[in-house]
């Protein structure tokens, strides 16, 4: 397992900046664009509707990336002793 700590780290790192990118280029800047009217086919209201979402999403994997760096120090904290 001790082998594996590397890509466990890597990961929890891109899946951080893929919650903080998804959030801010689709829920910010998706909800900014239904909020100023620019598509019509959308109600206003759907702006926080969408932002909900996404920042439910990035919080959902931010949780999973600090799962596996709760993961990684376990590993290293076991094979200290």
């Amino acid at each position: 397992m001790r082998q594996h700590l590397g890509f466990l780290r890597f990961s929890s790192l891109m899946v951080k900046v893929a919650a903080w990118t998804i959030f801010l280029f689709f829920g910010v800047g998706g909800s900014a664009v239904i909020a100023l009217g620019r598509l019509a086919f959308y109600p206003r209201w759907m702006a926080i509707v969408n932002l909900a979402f996404y920042t439910f999403l990035l919080f959902f994997l931010y949780l999973i990336a600090k799962i596996a760096d709760l993961l990684t120090q376990i590993i290293n904290t076991i094979h200290k002793e």
